[in-house]
């Protein structure tokens, strides 16, 4: 099992030790590092990562409240220079707390510890197994987005692709667990735990807009109770 990572820290030394680390580090995939924490966060709105490093004190915003406007939570491996900072690290669950400067083996430890934990979540988790032509693949069901038919095809919408299978809606919404995702539209069914903004004829998913068909408008109520909306 590969962990895929990115990391966040506005001092671009800081960006390259970790680089360094990380390509010493077998089972870790580096995808992309930044020194603007809101393009970090962009980029997560967009793409499903396993882990991020994470610097603590940044000037425009801290890690800390980069943490709590993410829609969906990596696991967390904190850095910075501060010992003080440690406390508020391990109040929000991180992984692993990195003081600077750090070895390659404390770095290793770290990584060991996240990965552990994966391979703790990945037993945990629900998942199914989607049909595309010949082959069936293993999807994690807190992975998808949406459902959006197509004729006789359906796409299971995930962060960053698409896989098109050959069924209905009804037969996958069969396979999903009960709750978790709700049909707004003969050709759409939505992550109900996804959802970004509600409107009255639409749901904005990531960078997505589905459209709620006028014979499913009485799902709303059904949708802003399962979020806990009046």
């Amino acid at each position: 099992m590969a962990l895929t990572a990115i990391a966040i820290d506005d001092e671009p030394q800081a960006l390259d030790v970790i680089r360094l680390h990380a390509a010493k580090v077998s089972f870790l995939q580096l995808d992309a590092t930044f020194t603007d924490a809101f393009e970090a966060i962009a980029y997560l709105q967009t793409h499903r990562v396993d882990l991020v490093f994470l610097d603590i004190k940044m000037p425009d915003i801290s890690g800390v409240d980069v943490v709590k406007c993410l829609p969906r939570k990596p696991m967390v491996i904190f850095t910075t220079a501060y010992s003080d900072y440690a406390v508020q690290g391990f109040e929000l669950d991180a992984i692993d707390y990195l003081l600077k400067p750090f070895s390659l083996a404390r770095f290793l430890k770290a990584c060991t510890k996240a990965l552990d934990s994966q391979s703790a979540r990945a037993d945990e988790e629900p998942f199914i197994f989607v049909k595309t032509g010949y082959e069936e693949e293993k999807v994690r069901v807190d992975d998808i987005l949406y459902l959006e038919a197509d004729g006789n095809y359906l796409s299971f919408v995930l962060p960053a692709r698409r896989l098109l299978s050959r069924q209905t809606i009804t037969d996958a919404l069969q396979l999903l667990p009960p709750g978790l995702f709700v049909r707004v539209h003969r050709s759409y069914a939505i992550a109900v735990r996804k959802i970004d903004r509600i409107a009255r004829q639409e749901i904005r998913i990531a960078d997505h807009t589905i459209p709620i068909g006028a014979s499913y408008e009485h799902t709303l109520t059904d949708i802003r109770t399962a979020l806990n909306l009046r």
